[in-house]
């Protein structure tokens, strides 16, 4: 719903058919339709016009209308509110239509979580609809950019899980030194670190450090760039920000504290607790026993996924393959320990090192719905196949700063000797695997509307 115009506001008072209407009166908004025969009425009323259509519409005396675009003249529902409220739903409608509506807010603060979820790296910044719909905005308007071309939404899109199917996402000034991480669960993990080498000790940190990048928001304060200051000065000039500010905190002061608060709740909303594996999951009350809902070859891949191997000599003889001492189920996380997975490729420079990599997003949603990658694996996006992930698991090449559980050694991972891992895989446990790992992807956070663009239908 886009509204029209504001009828009768302050300056309209020339469209009222009677005199001395104060223009700072309480005011009736038009919103919903109901039979002209239940509309406020009272022994001074008056007949005002519609613009939309020139016909009379019955009101109370004193009042001042917003009308919106696309009901019967016969038709309205009325009810008082003030001057100001008006006004803010004007400048809210004009942006983003029906998308947000402060009186009706999405669930972000009370999502099902199942009981088997324990991990949570929220903290001191609880999820709010309120919080959570300011970072809803902030996380999508390419305004925070310096010429207005890149969001966070860019580089993390809701259609892959928030992440990027691109190699290095692009910024206002190039690319980006790393493949962009999906962003699905991130409130559940006991990693607080973000960004793949963990530089952001928080994810509150994390959110506004993109904004005040040179390459990819530009509001560096550096090279030439505008501070994050100049952002905030920017931001008060447009109408919504300072209606949303005041909505979560009480006032309009913008703070680059109070824009990290709000990111941070808005992606720890985003949430995917729908998939097959739950479904099973919840169905056996452990992750150990088989799911009944899971196929034979899922259900294989899961004890896969779940068992440690049977090492001789290096070599895996037996048992599984390990991966949950790192991405520990249910929540399928990187453990907080973890250091590097022996992928240490640097994106456009085929000699060069990078070994600080010791962060991964959630296991979950690694494909889509129709079985295709979310993007291209790893820091350096190098692995683009499940195949060439399971490759890479299956022979490790060793470096100085590898995670132990990576090395072979006589007791399996975390045998702490000098060698990679030897898993021998076959062909029929790559099948078994990858099957596990398919039954870990959603539905709803693909397309629920309350983590999408909310400026998409905003009036031009």
């Amino acid at each position: 719903m886009k509204l029209l115009s504001l009828l009768i506001l302050l300056t309209f008072c020339t469209s009222i058919y009677a005199q001395d209407i104060p223009c700072d009166s309480s005011l009736v908004i038009v919103d919903e339709p109901i039979a002209i025969s239940d509309t406020i009425a009272s022994s001074n009323s008056l007949f005002i016009s519609s613009l939309m259509s020139g016909s009379p519409i019955l009101v109370q005396s004193g009042v001042v209308i917003c009308f919106e675009e696309g009901f019967e003249v016969s038709t309205f529902v009325v009810f008082e509110a003030n001057i100001a409220e008006c006004e803010s739903m004007f400048s809210m409608a004009q942006v983003f239509g029906d998308n947000i509506d402060l009186t009706n807010l999405e669930n972000y603060a009370n999502q099902p979580v199942p009981n088997y979820v324990n991990e949570d790296n929220t903290n001191g910044n609880p999820i709010s609809d309120l919080g959570a719909t300011l970072g809803r905005v902030l996380f999508y308007d390419k305004n925070l950019s310096v010429n207005n071309t890149i969001a966070c939404a860019s580089c993390h899109l809701q259609e892959f899980a928030f992440g990027d199917t691109a190699l290095a996402s692009v910024g206002v000034n190039g690319t980006t030194g790393r493949h962009s991480m999906r962003l699905i669960n991130s409130r559940f993990a006991t990693e607080e670190g973000f960004f793949w080498d963990e530089r952001a000790l928080t994810l509150e940190a994390q959110s506004t450090q993109p904004i005040q990048d040179h390459i990819e928001m530009g509001f560096s304060g550096g090279e030439g760039d505008p501070d994050i200051d100049s952002l905030i000065r920017k931001m008060d000039g447009l109408d919504y920000y300072p209606i949303l500010f005041s909505e979560v905190y009480g006032d309009n002061q913008i703070t680059e504290g109070r824009m990290q608060l709000a990111i941070a709740q808005f992606v720890r909303s985003i949430q995917s607790f729908d998939s097959k594996y739950d479904v099973g999951r919840a169905q056996v009350g452990n992750n150990n026993n088989d799911f009944p809902n899971f196929t034979d070859s899922e259900n294989r891949g899961k004890n896969l996924f779940q068992t440690n191997p049977v090492n001789q000599n290096g070599q895996r003889i037996g048992g599984g393959l390990g991966c949950n001492r790192c991405h520990g189920a249910p929540e399928f996380d990187i453990d907080d320990d973890s250091r590097n997975n022996g992928v240490i490729g640097v994106i456009g420079d085929p000699t060069a090192v990078d070994l600080t990599n010791t962060r991964s997003p959630s296991l979950r949603d690694m494909f889509n719905g129709s079985g295709a990658l979310n993007g291209q694996a790893m820091h350096d996006g190098s692995l683009t196949t499940i195949a060439a992930i399971i490759d890479h698991y299956n022979v490790i090449i060793p470096n100085q700063d590898i995670d132990n559980r990576l090395r072979g050694g006589g007791g399996g991972p975390g045998g702490g000797n000098n060698n990679g891992q030897r898993l021998n895989i076959t062909a029929q446990e790559r099948i078994d695997l990858e099957a596990f790992l398919k039954t870990l992807t959603g539905n709803d956070v693909y397309t629920n509307p309350k983590w999408s663009n909310p400026f998409i239908d905003a009036l031009q």
